[in-house]
This record gives structure tokens, C-alpha cells and sequence, in this order.
């Protein structure tokens, strides 16, 4: 597709690259092997993957498991597929149009209606964000006795940690946040191990059920997971992250681009796939095996874990995995918070108080929040956030269904029929999962 009929798709020109100081950073052997090229493309699917296994999750795992055993893993199952079916539109959005999703909307909506959907995208942020900090809060509580609040404080360094990674070189972040994700791995594979679950009620988990649907407290905890593992800021984040690597703007070299990015991102979510199914899988094992139904609380689950597995360290191990998930999360949501930000609003300004605005954005609630409930309502307003997160998703997924299905703006990399009827199917059932929680919701209090 020429530069002028792409020019042409859009109501707006591109005015700058999306992330600009990592933009084409990174180069990409064009001589090398497939598996040179593969660890060259490999990082952005990990950044990505850190979204889906944050403390949001945790709670609403955690629930799920110790309320309803493993029936919730077909769920967890079903809404990676379709992040792996999202992501991808996402990096191929970025890769082709060299915009990222915020900058795509942005081009192509009306001012009030890109500025409506900016508002919405920094609610999901906040959202998100209340979760990773009040996350990392508990497990600096429950590790160094660290109260609550100075621990959301102590997030407020996460601005500080990315600036000086980014300065050093992406691959320094992508680094760190590997490190992170193979410590929560080795923590969860550990706990699974010592709490012996069953082969064939994890195996009858991944069925999915009816019950799900109709009862109310299933469904409104699905929706939680639902929300916490397909995240709205994370497709904004893809299609930025990809363009980093330094690729051929050529139809083959976009084509290669696209294979080794869906690569990159499809393993990076199976392995959360896994790490959301364990904290599941440990809480069905544990808790709800030993009649600890309404364990929800991540605090509660903590003190619980090495008395009923018997295994010294337990606790700690858990704890560890939380603090790491906690870390990793607000890297990844303070960089989507600057995408978002400057994508939609098209404004340039030092990347320091850029991210600093972006994080106060999170902090501010969290602290108000942390201050007035404390403890006791950290993992409701866990959940909660998880839903809120379902609630904004249709407002990306929809445009980039969009985007991704138009000629004009796709070229030859448009998608297929097939591709656009499933990613409008899930656009829709993602739509009407969260119509029938709100009105479930409403009924529950009107009744």
C-alpha cells in the first residue's frame, strides 16, 4: 500500500512515531537464522503478558478457586485465546500502520468521540493501576511489615526505575520483566507441587459450564477474570511495543515482523495462561478442599497457605511471586498510561513528568482508597477493578476490529472474512457478558 493512499484512510496524518524514544530502537539481523530473528522480535509478548497475571488476577483467582473449586479454569482458558486472538490484531495494527491503537483512534474519530474513548482508556489505567498498587502495598506489607499506605507511597519510585531502564536501552526493561515473570513461575510451580490438586478436577475445569452463566456470584467473579486477563490498555501497549524493533517497513518485512511477534506473543500468553491457572489451581487445593470457601482476601490467603500445605516457606513463596506480579505490572501500566496519553491527546512532553502524571493518575485513588478501607476492602476493590477493566474492553476492542478490517487502512494485511467475524463475536460477547453482569447487578439490589 503507497504512503499516500494510507495518507488517505486516516483523517489525520501521523505527526510523530508512537514511543518515541524507543521507536526502531531495537535492530533485527536480516541475515541471521530464524532463531536469532525470533530472540531478536522476543520481549514485547512478555511486557504484554505481565497484564495478564497482575494482582487483579490474583484476587479474583483466588476467589474463584476457594468459592467454586476448578470450574472457573475454562474461563481463565477461554479469555486467554481470545487475548492471544486480540494481541495479535494489536501487534498487526502497530506493525502495519506504524500507529498504535490510541493513535489509530485518534486519526480516524471525530475529536469528542477519540476524546470520550482517551477518558474511558485512562478509567481502565486507573482501574488496572489500583490493582498493581494495592498489590504491590500487601506484599510489602505481609514481606517487610510495611503498612499500607507508605507501601502505595513506595509505588511512586516505579516512575524513577522505568526512566532509568528506558534510558539504558528497552531490552533493559524487557529484561527485568522476564526475570520477574520466571520468579512468579517458579514460586506457583513450586505451591502446585506441594498441594497436590486433582488430575481430574483440573481436567473437568477447562470444561466449561452452564452454571457459569446463570449463577449470579460465578459469573460476576468470571467477569472478573475476564477482565483481568483480556485488559484494555494492554492492546494500546502491543501496538506501540512492537514498533521498537527496528524491521524492513516493506511488505516482506512487515510479513516477518507479524510471524515473529505473534510468535513472541502467543508463547509470553500461554505461560500466563499457566500462572493464571495455578493461582487457581492452588486456591481450589487448598481452600476450597479444606473447607475454606469464602477465602478472597489476599492477606487471608497468605497466613492459610503454609498451615494447610504444611510446607515452611509457603507463605513467603507466595508472597514473593505477589511483590514480583505487583512490580512488573506497574512498569507495563505506567508505559501504557504514556502511550494512551500521547496517542490520544498528541502531546509532547518530558518523558519524566510524563510518566510522573500518568502514575499520580493510579496513586491518587489508591492511596484515598488504602486509607479509607484499609485491609479489610483491598481485595474487594481488587475484584471490582477486574470488572471495571471488563467494562471499558469493548471501547478498544471494537475499534480495533475495525481498524484492522479495513482495506484502506491494512492493505494486503487485512483481515481475512474469518478474522473478522470471530473478533467481532468476541467483541459482542464481551458486550453482552457485561450487559447481563450489570443486570444481574441492578436485579440483585432491586430485589
Amino acid at each position: 500500500m503507497s504512503v499516500n493512499a494510507e495518507t488517505k484512510s486516516w483523517r489525520r496524518e501521523q505527526t510523530q512515531p508512537s514511543l518515541p524514544e524507543s521507536n526502531s530502537t531495537m535492530l533485527v539481523p536480516r541475515d541471521a537464522g530464524f532463531w536469532r530473528k525470533l530472540f531478536a522480535f522476543s520481549g514485547p509478548g512478555f511486557l504484554v503478558a505481565v497484564g495478564y497475571m497482575d494482582p487483579g488476577n490474583w484476587a479474583t483467582d483466588i476467589a474463584g478457586g476457594s468459592r467454586f473449586e476448578y470450574a472457573l479454569l475454562s474461563v481463565i482458558m477461554i479469555s486467554n485465546l481470545m487475548a492471544i486472538f486480540l494481541q495479535r490484531l494489536a501487534l498487526r495494527l502497530g506493525i502495519v500502520t506504524d500507529r498504535d491503537l490510541a493513535q489509530a483512534c485518534r486519526d480516524h474519530f471525530s475529536p469528542p468521540v477519540a476524546f470520550i474513548l482517551w477518558i474511558l482508556c485512562e478509567i481502565a489505567i486507573i482501574a488496572c493501576d489500583l490493582a498493581e498498587v494495592i498489590g504491590s502495598a500487601i506484599a510489602l506489607n505481609l514481606l517487610f511489615g510495611i503498612p499500607l499506605i507508605y507501601g502505595v507511597l513506595l509505588t511512586a519510585f516505579d516512575v524513577m526505575i522505568l526512566l532509568l531502564l528506558q534510558n539504558r536501552g528497552f531490552r533493559w526493561i524487557e529484561a527485568v520483566v522476564v526475570t520477574m515473570i520466571i520468579t512468579i513461575g517458579i514460586c506457583f510451580g513450586i505451591q502446585i507441587i506441594a498441594s497436590q490438586p486433582s488430575i481430574v478436577g483440573i481436567a473437568k475445569g477447562f470444561i466449561p459450564s452452564v452454571q457459569i452463566i446463570t449463577n449470579p456470584e460465578m459469573l460476576y467473579i468470571a467477569i472478573g477474570i475476564l477482565g483481568a486477563t483480556v485488559m484494555p490498555h494492554n492492546l494500546y501497549l502491543h501496538s506501540s511495543i512492537v514498533q521498537t524493533r527496528q524491521y524492513e517497513r516493506t511488505s516482506e518485512g512487515k510479513r516477518e515482523a507479524i510471524k515473529f511477534a505473534t510468535i513472541d506473543s502467543t508463547a509470553s500468553l500461554i505461560l500466563a495462561l499457566f500462572i493464571n491457572a495455578a493461582i487457581l489451581i492452588v486456591a481450589a487445593a487448598v481452600f476450597y478442599r479444606t473447607g475454606n470457601y469464602q477465602v478472597a482476601e489476599i492477606e487471608e490467603a497468605y497466613q492459610l497457605l503454609t498451615p494447610l500445605l504444611g510446607t515452611a516457606g509457603a507463605s513467603t513463596l507466595f508472597a514473593v511471586a505477589l511483590l514480583a506480579s505487583g512490580q512488573n505490572s506497574t512498569l507495563t501500566g505506567t508505559l501504557a498510561g504514556q502511550i494512551v496519553m500521547e496517542g490520544f491527546l498528541n502531546i509532547r512532553i518530558r518523558p519524566w513528568l510524563r510518566r510522573l502524571i500518568t502514575r499520580l493518575i493510579a496513586i491518587v485513588p489508591a492511596i484515598i482508597v488504602t486509607f479509607y478501607y484499609g485491609a479489610s476492602g483491598t481485595t474487594r476493590l481488587l475484584i471490582l477493578s477486574q470488572v471495571v477493566l471488563s467494562m471499558q474492553l469493548s471501547f478498544a476492542v471494537f475499534p480495533l476490529v475495525m481498524f484492522t478490517s479495513e482495506k484502506a487502512k491494512m492493505g494486503e494485511f487485512v483481515n481475512s472474512k474469518k478474522i473478522k467475524i470471530a473478533g467481532y463475536t468476541i467483541a459482542v460477547i464481551i458486550a453482552a457478558l457485561n450487559g447481563w453482569l450489570l443486570f444481574q447487578t441492578f436485579s440483585g439490589w432491586l430485589s
